[in-house]
Protein backbone atom coordinates (compact mmCIF):
# COMPACT_ATOMS: atom_id res chain seq x y z
CA UNK A 1 0.00 0.00 0.00
CA UNK A 2 1.27 3.21 -1.20
CA UNK A 3 -0.23 6.75 0.00
CA UNK A 4 0.36 8.82 -3.15
CA UNK A 5 -0.42 12.20 -2.65
CA UNK A 6 -1.71 14.10 0.28
CA UNK A 7 -3.31 17.41 0.45
CA UNK A 8 -4.19 19.80 3.94
CA UNK A 9 -6.62 22.84 4.21
CA UNK A 10 -6.62 24.53 7.52
CA UNK A 11 -5.06 21.47 9.50
CA UNK A 12 -3.03 22.55 12.39
CA UNK A 13 -0.14 25.17 11.11
CA UNK A 14 -0.69 24.18 7.40
CA UNK A 15 -3.28 26.96 5.58
CA UNK A 16 -3.03 24.93 2.50
CA UNK A 17 -0.66 22.11 1.76
CA UNK A 18 0.20 19.23 -0.85
CA UNK A 19 2.02 16.82 -1.24
CA UNK A 20 3.66 14.03 -4.24
CA UNK A 21 5.10 11.24 -2.48
CA UNK A 22 7.84 8.60 -3.33
CA UNK A 23 6.70 4.83 -2.92
CA UNK A 24 9.76 4.03 -0.69
CA UNK A 25 10.89 7.19 1.40
CA UNK A 26 9.92 10.38 2.09
CA UNK A 27 11.41 12.92 4.62
CA UNK A 28 9.67 16.05 6.19
CA UNK A 29 12.58 18.27 7.08
CA UNK A 30 13.50 21.59 8.97
CA UNK A 31 13.38 23.68 11.77
CA UNK A 32 10.88 23.07 15.02
CA UNK A 33 7.63 24.21 14.87
CA UNK A 34 7.37 24.70 11.03
CA UNK A 35 4.64 21.62 10.60
CA UNK A 36 6.94 18.26 10.13
CA UNK A 37 5.22 16.23 12.56
CA UNK A 38 1.97 17.74 11.51
CA UNK A 39 2.33 16.51 8.35
CA UNK A 40 2.96 12.92 9.39
CA UNK A 41 -0.12 13.69 11.74
CA UNK A 42 -2.49 14.37 9.13
CA UNK A 43 -1.12 10.92 7.28
CA UNK A 44 -2.18 9.61 10.48
CA UNK A 45 -5.38 11.26 10.33
CA UNK A 46 -6.57 9.80 7.45
CA UNK A 47 -5.96 6.31 9.05
CA UNK A 48 -7.56 6.27 12.41
CA UNK A 49 -9.73 9.03 11.83
CA UNK A 50 -7.89 10.87 14.83
CA UNK A 51 -4.95 12.75 15.35
CA UNK A 52 -2.11 10.42 17.45
CA UNK A 53 -1.19 13.53 19.17
CA UNK A 54 -4.27 15.48 20.02
CA UNK A 55 -7.69 13.13 19.84
CA UNK A 56 -10.31 16.28 20.17
CA UNK A 57 -10.32 17.00 16.60
CA UNK A 58 -11.81 21.03 16.47
CA UNK A 59 -8.47 21.90 18.08
CA UNK A 60 -6.59 20.53 15.09
CA UNK A 61 -8.06 23.37 13.28
CA UNK A 62 -5.87 26.46 12.17
CA UNK A 63 -6.07 29.24 14.30
CA UNK A 64 -8.48 31.20 13.04
CA UNK A 65 -10.62 28.80 10.84
CA UNK A 66 -13.40 26.80 11.71
CA UNK A 67 -12.74 23.81 9.57
CA UNK A 68 -10.05 21.53 7.87
CA UNK A 69 -9.94 18.84 5.19
CA UNK A 70 -7.05 16.51 4.79
CA UNK A 71 -7.41 14.09 1.80
CA UNK A 72 -5.34 11.54 0.36
CA UNK A 73 -4.86 9.06 -2.55
CA UNK A 74 -3.79 5.36 -1.92
CA UNK A 75 -2.49 2.84 -4.28
CA UNK A 76 -3.77 -0.52 -2.57
CA UNK A 77 -4.13 -3.95 -3.81
CA UNK A 78 -3.55 -2.14 -7.70
CA UNK A 79 -6.83 0.41 -6.51
CA UNK A 80 -6.95 3.51 -6.20
CA UNK A 81 -8.35 4.53 -2.71
CA UNK A 82 -9.43 8.35 -2.33
CA UNK A 83 -9.96 8.96 1.27
CA UNK A 84 -11.43 12.82 2.90
CA UNK A 85 -11.57 13.97 6.10
CA UNK A 86 -13.19 16.82 7.33
CA UNK A 87 -13.90 18.32 10.76
CA UNK A 88 -15.67 21.87 11.03
CA UNK A 89 -16.61 23.49 14.14
CA UNK A 90 -19.95 22.37 15.94
CA UNK A 91 -20.25 19.70 13.56
CA UNK A 92 -19.77 15.50 13.30
CA UNK A 93 -16.84 14.67 11.36
CA UNK A 94 -16.65 12.92 8.56
CA UNK A 95 -14.88 10.33 6.62
CA UNK A 96 -15.55 9.48 2.81
CA UNK A 97 -13.83 6.66 0.84
CA UNK A 98 -14.08 7.05 -2.91
CA UNK A 99 -16.98 9.68 -2.33
CA UNK A 100 -19.30 7.52 0.37
CA UNK A 101 -19.32 8.81 3.58
CA UNK A 102 -18.91 5.97 6.26
CA UNK A 103 -22.02 5.56 8.50
CA UNK A 104 -19.62 4.77 11.62
CA UNK A 105 -16.11 6.42 11.62
CA UNK A 106 -15.11 2.62 13.31
CA UNK A 107 -16.06 1.20 9.73
CA UNK A 108 -12.98 2.69 8.60
CA UNK A 109 -10.36 1.18 10.97
CA UNK A 110 -8.25 -1.06 9.81
CA UNK A 111 -8.50 -0.12 6.20
CA UNK A 112 -5.49 1.93 5.70
CA UNK A 113 -3.44 -0.07 8.09
CA UNK A 114 -0.59 2.31 10.02
CA UNK A 115 2.25 2.08 12.49
CA UNK A 116 3.89 5.36 14.32
CA UNK A 117 7.29 5.65 16.22
CA UNK A 118 7.49 8.34 18.25
CA UNK A 119 9.20 10.65 21.25
CA UNK A 120 5.29 10.55 22.50
CA UNK A 121 5.65 6.87 22.63
CA UNK A 122 7.83 6.68 26.26
CA UNK A 123 4.32 7.34 27.46
CA UNK A 124 3.87 3.57 27.07
CA UNK A 125 6.33 2.62 29.65
CA UNK A 126 6.04 6.04 32.09
CA UNK A 127 2.56 6.80 32.11
CA UNK A 128 -0.63 4.19 33.60
CA UNK A 129 -1.97 1.31 32.62
CA UNK A 130 -4.50 3.39 30.29
CA UNK A 131 -1.82 3.88 27.70
CA UNK A 132 -0.86 0.16 27.31
CA UNK A 133 -4.67 -1.03 26.90
CA UNK A 134 -5.25 1.47 24.16
CA UNK A 135 -1.88 0.36 22.60
CA UNK A 136 -2.87 -3.24 23.03
CA UNK A 137 -6.29 -2.41 21.64
CA UNK A 138 -5.42 -0.49 18.50
CA UNK A 139 -3.17 -3.36 16.85
CA UNK A 140 -5.51 -6.05 17.51
CA UNK A 141 -8.42 -4.00 16.04
CA UNK A 142 -6.59 -2.57 13.46
CA UNK A 143 -7.05 -6.16 11.96
CA UNK A 144 -10.45 -7.19 13.44
CA UNK A 145 -13.45 -5.04 13.35
CA UNK A 146 -15.42 -7.23 15.65
CA UNK A 147 -12.83 -6.78 18.58
CA UNK A 148 -13.47 -3.29 18.13
CA UNK A 149 -16.71 -3.37 17.94
CA UNK A 150 -17.09 -5.53 21.14
CA UNK A 151 -14.34 -3.37 22.78
CA UNK A 152 -17.27 -0.05 21.77
CA UNK A 153 -20.19 -1.91 23.31
CA UNK A 154 -18.18 -3.07 26.46
CA UNK A 155 -17.26 0.81 27.07
CA UNK A 156 -20.95 1.91 26.66
CA UNK A 157 -22.18 -0.45 28.94
CA UNK A 158 -19.41 0.30 31.43
CA UNK A 159 -20.65 3.75 31.58
CA UNK A 160 -24.00 3.00 31.99
CA UNK A 161 -23.23 0.70 35.07
CA UNK A 162 -20.96 3.31 36.30
CA UNK A 163 -24.16 5.91 35.97
CA UNK A 164 -26.32 4.04 37.88
CA UNK A 165 -23.93 3.34 40.27
CA UNK A 166 -23.50 6.92 40.71
CA UNK A 167 -27.39 7.59 40.50
CA UNK A 168 -27.80 4.17 43.42
CA UNK A 169 -25.48 6.68 45.43
CA UNK A 170 -27.04 10.28 45.10
CA UNK A 171 -30.42 8.71 45.63
CA UNK A 172 -29.69 6.31 48.70
CA UNK A 173 -30.61 3.49 46.57
CA UNK A 174 -30.30 0.44 45.17
CA UNK A 175 -31.74 -2.17 42.79
CA UNK A 176 -29.70 -4.95 42.23
CA UNK A 177 -31.94 -6.71 39.19
CA UNK A 178 -31.33 -3.66 37.14
CA UNK A 179 -27.28 -3.62 37.73
CA UNK A 180 -27.62 -7.80 37.35
CA UNK A 181 -28.40 -6.75 33.41
CA UNK A 182 -25.28 -4.90 33.55
CA UNK A 183 -23.09 -7.38 35.44
CA UNK A 184 -24.45 -9.89 32.57
CA UNK A 185 -23.04 -7.79 29.39
CA UNK A 186 -20.38 -6.61 30.63
CA UNK A 187 -19.21 -10.36 31.36
CA UNK A 188 -19.88 -11.23 27.85
CA UNK A 189 -17.94 -8.61 26.63
CA UNK A 190 -15.15 -8.51 28.51
CA UNK A 191 -14.40 -12.45 28.22
CA UNK A 192 -14.31 -12.07 24.31
CA UNK A 193 -12.14 -9.10 24.98
CA UNK A 194 -10.04 -11.67 27.36
CA UNK A 195 -9.68 -13.91 25.14
CA UNK A 196 -8.86 -11.75 22.48
CA UNK A 197 -5.87 -10.04 24.39
CA UNK A 198 -4.48 -13.47 24.99
CA UNK A 199 -4.30 -14.85 21.95
CA UNK A 200 -2.79 -11.76 20.52
CA UNK A 201 -0.41 -11.63 23.38
CA UNK A 202 0.53 -15.24 22.50
CA UNK A 203 1.30 -14.20 18.88
CA UNK A 204 3.14 -11.01 19.52
CA UNK A 205 5.26 -11.14 22.30
CA UNK A 206 7.50 -14.13 20.20
CA UNK A 207 7.74 -11.16 17.21
CA UNK A 208 8.48 -8.42 19.58
CA UNK A 209 11.05 -10.44 21.24
CA UNK A 210 12.54 -11.06 17.92
CA UNK A 211 12.67 -7.67 17.36
CA UNK A 212 14.08 -6.29 20.06
CA UNK A 213 16.94 -9.14 19.70
CA UNK A 214 17.91 -7.57 16.45
CA UNK A 215 17.59 -4.02 17.63
CA UNK A 216 19.70 -4.43 21.29
CA UNK A 217 22.01 -7.04 19.31
CA UNK A 218 20.64 -9.87 21.13
CA UNK A 219 22.09 -8.73 24.67
CA UNK A 220 18.79 -8.98 27.37
CA UNK A 221 15.57 -10.65 27.43
CA UNK A 222 12.36 -9.04 27.35
CA UNK A 223 9.17 -10.06 28.24
CA UNK A 224 5.15 -8.90 28.70
CA UNK A 225 3.45 -9.82 30.86
CA UNK A 226 -0.83 -9.42 30.88
CA UNK A 227 -2.63 -8.84 34.00
CA UNK A 228 -5.90 -9.12 34.47
CA UNK A 229 -8.07 -10.27 37.31
CA UNK A 230 -10.04 -12.53 34.40
CA UNK A 231 -7.02 -14.94 34.19
CA UNK A 232 -8.41 -16.15 37.72
CA UNK A 233 -12.37 -15.44 37.82
CA UNK A 234 -15.21 -14.89 35.62
CA UNK A 235 -16.12 -10.96 35.32
CA UNK A 236 -19.26 -11.41 36.77
CA UNK A 237 -18.17 -13.40 39.78
CA UNK A 238 -15.61 -10.09 40.53
CA UNK A 239 -18.79 -7.81 40.04
CA UNK A 240 -20.79 -9.89 42.28
CA UNK A 241 -18.28 -10.39 44.83
CA UNK A 242 -17.04 -6.71 44.83
CA UNK A 243 -20.92 -5.11 45.13
CA UNK A 244 -19.78 -3.13 48.02
CA UNK A 245 -16.56 -1.65 46.76
CA UNK A 246 -18.59 -0.52 43.36
CA UNK A 247 -21.11 0.99 45.87
CA UNK A 248 -19.08 2.73 47.93
CA UNK A 249 -16.52 4.28 44.95
CA UNK A 250 -19.74 4.58 42.66
CA UNK A 251 -17.93 3.35 39.81
CA UNK A 252 -16.51 -0.43 38.17
CA UNK A 253 -13.38 -1.85 40.25
CA UNK A 254 -13.37 -4.86 37.96
CA UNK A 255 -13.20 -5.75 34.63
CA UNK A 256 -10.77 -5.50 31.23
CA UNK A 257 -11.00 -1.84 31.48
CA UNK A 258 -8.58 -2.48 34.43
CA UNK A 259 -6.49 -4.99 32.90
CA UNK A 260 -2.86 -4.31 32.52
CA UNK A 261 0.57 -4.61 30.36
CA UNK A 262 3.85 -5.22 32.53
CA UNK A 263 6.82 -4.72 30.30
CA UNK A 264 9.98 -5.97 31.69
CA UNK A 265 13.54 -6.29 31.04
CA UNK A 266 14.85 -9.93 32.23
CA UNK A 267 12.77 -10.17 35.37
CA UNK A 268 12.56 -6.36 36.26
CA UNK A 269 10.38 -3.88 35.51
CA UNK A 270 11.65 -1.76 32.34
CA UNK A 271 10.26 1.49 33.61
CA UNK A 272 12.38 0.96 36.59
CA UNK A 273 15.26 -0.80 36.06
CA UNK A 274 16.01 0.10 32.42
CA UNK A 275 18.33 2.80 30.83
CA UNK A 276 17.09 5.24 28.66
CA UNK A 277 18.54 3.56 25.72
CA UNK A 278 17.23 0.06 26.70
CA UNK A 279 13.72 1.62 27.01
CA UNK A 280 14.08 3.71 23.45
CA UNK A 281 14.81 -0.15 21.94
CA UNK A 282 12.09 -1.57 23.88
CA UNK A 283 9.99 1.12 22.23
CA UNK A 284 11.24 0.88 19.03
CA UNK A 285 11.22 -3.00 18.97
CA UNK A 286 7.32 -3.65 20.19
CA UNK A 287 6.12 -0.71 17.01
CA UNK A 288 8.43 -2.68 14.65
CA UNK A 289 6.39 -5.82 16.18
CA UNK A 290 3.21 -3.82 15.67
CA UNK A 291 4.17 -3.79 11.78
CA UNK A 292 4.85 -6.93 11.22
CA UNK A 293 1.84 -8.38 13.09
CA UNK A 294 -0.56 -6.42 11.24
CA UNK A 295 1.32 -6.98 7.47
CA UNK A 296 0.26 -10.62 8.73
CA UNK A 297 -3.38 -10.03 9.51
CA UNK A 298 -3.67 -7.73 6.64
CA UNK A 299 -1.49 -9.14 4.00
CA UNK A 300 -0.59 -5.28 3.24
CA UNK A 301 2.51 -3.53 4.58
CA UNK A 302 1.30 -0.65 6.42
CA UNK A 303 2.55 2.50 6.23
CA UNK A 304 5.57 3.38 8.90
CA UNK A 305 5.87 7.03 10.50
CA UNK A 306 9.05 7.91 11.92
CA UNK A 307 8.57 11.13 14.14
CA UNK A 308 11.79 12.63 15.32
CA UNK A 309 13.22 8.61 14.70
CA UNK A 310 16.88 10.65 15.81
CA UNK A 311 15.51 11.78 19.29
CA UNK A 312 15.50 7.88 20.13
CA UNK A 313 18.26 6.53 18.33
CA UNK A 314 22.07 7.05 16.60
CA UNK A 315 22.38 7.81 13.24
CA UNK A 316 23.81 3.80 12.53
CA UNK A 317 20.67 2.67 14.74
CA UNK A 318 18.36 4.95 11.94
CA UNK A 319 20.03 3.49 9.09
CA UNK A 320 19.49 0.08 10.47
CA UNK A 321 15.94 0.56 10.36
CA UNK A 322 15.65 2.49 7.31
CA UNK A 323 17.40 -0.22 5.66
CA UNK A 324 14.44 -2.70 6.25
CA UNK A 325 12.77 -1.32 3.28
CA UNK A 326 15.13 -3.30 1.29
CA UNK A 327 13.80 -6.09 2.38
CA UNK A 328 10.45 -7.21 0.93
CA UNK A 329 8.62 -7.18 4.26
CA UNK A 330 8.49 -3.35 4.33
CA UNK A 331 6.35 -0.60 2.02
CA UNK A 332 6.33 3.13 2.11
CA UNK A 333 8.38 5.20 5.34
CA UNK A 334 7.60 8.75 5.78
CA UNK A 335 10.31 10.52 8.19
CA UNK A 336 10.36 13.70 10.35
CA UNK A 337 13.61 15.37 11.66
CA UNK A 338 15.31 18.76 11.84
CA UNK A 339 18.55 18.27 10.13
CA UNK A 340 18.04 17.66 6.37
CA UNK A 341 21.38 16.63 5.86
CA UNK A 342 21.96 14.15 8.43
CA UNK A 343 18.20 12.51 7.06
CA UNK A 344 19.46 12.21 3.31
CA UNK A 345 23.21 11.02 4.40
CA UNK A 346 20.74 8.25 6.09
CA UNK A 347 18.45 7.76 3.39
CA UNK A 348 21.54 7.71 0.31
CA UNK A 349 22.60 4.69 1.96
CA UNK A 350 19.68 2.91 1.49
CA UNK A 351 19.25 1.99 -2.02
CA UNK A 352 16.11 3.00 -2.77
CA UNK A 353 13.89 6.38 -4.03
CA UNK A 354 13.20 9.01 -1.64
CA UNK A 355 12.06 12.53 -1.72
CA UNK A 356 13.18 15.35 0.57
CA UNK A 357 10.29 18.33 1.75
CA UNK A 358 12.04 21.25 2.73
CA UNK A 359 9.29 22.67 5.59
Amino acid sequence: MQLESLSVINYKNFEAKSFQFDPKINCFVGANGVGKTNALDAIYHLSFGKSYFNPISAQNIRHGADFFVIDGTYSKQDQIEHVVLGVKKGQKKSIKRNGKLYEKLSEHIGFLPLVIISPSDRDLITEGSDARRKFIDGVISQGDQGYLNTLLSYQKVLAQRNALLKYFGLNHTFDPDTLAIYNSQLDLYGHEIHQKRSAFLGVFLPIFQERYAFIAQGKEMVSIDYLSSLNALRLIDSLQDHISRDRATQYTNYGTHKDELDFNLGDHPIKKFGSQGQQKSFLIALKLAQFDFLKAQSKVAPILLLDDIFDKLDETRVAQIIGLVDQDNFGQIFISDTHGERTENVVKSVHQSYKIFNL
